[in-house]
């Protein structure tokens, strides 16, 4: 798919939306996160709507009436930013990453080491990497690089 001609971003409508944002991470972390297991990806999926999505301000990308990604933040941190993988490469990331940006100049984010493309996608947009830990937020692991806007390294 080419580039989208028209991403509308708004705030999330409610918890309703949650079970389509978990199909947007869902189809997103099946692109890109081939570092974890069935048993992993239900592990998160679990935690997704009961948990993760209540602990952000969500934005929610919508392309032709279809919700296609989503961001969320919390404290000037991007917590999560997922492409429904039919989308990935037609802009939408990076719109939802320019809105995040806008609004927090020094924004961070922790990137899966184990997600080349993820880091590509930041690091092509000029965060630098700050930092590692060995495991995830869940004490998992998945290696998490640490990543800064320009803004917040100058």
């Amino acid at each position: 798919m080419t580039g989208v001609t028209e991403i509308e971003l708004r705030r999330c409508a409610g918890e309703h939306e949650f079970a389509r944002l978990v199909e947007v991470w869902r189809s997103a972390v099946r692109a890109t996160h081939h570092f974890l297991t069935a048993d992993d990806i239900a592990f998160y999926e679990g935690r997704m709507a009961q948990a993760y999505l209540r602990a952000v301000d969500l934005t929610i990308a919508v392309t032709g009436g279809r919700i296609v990604g989503f961001s969320g933040l919390a404290d000037g941190r991007l917590e999560m930013l997922f492409v429904e993988d039919e989308y990935r490469g037609t802009g939408v990331g990076s719109v939802l990453l320019a809105d995040a940006m806008r609004r927090h100049p020094a924004l961070t984010v922790d990137v899966n080491e184990q997600n080349p493309s993820a880091v590509a996608f930041y690091r092509r947009r000029g965060f630098v990497v700050t930092g590692r830990s060995e495991t995830d937020g869940d004490g998992r692991p998945f290696p998490l690089l640490h990543l800064s806007a320009p803004a917040a390294t100058r």
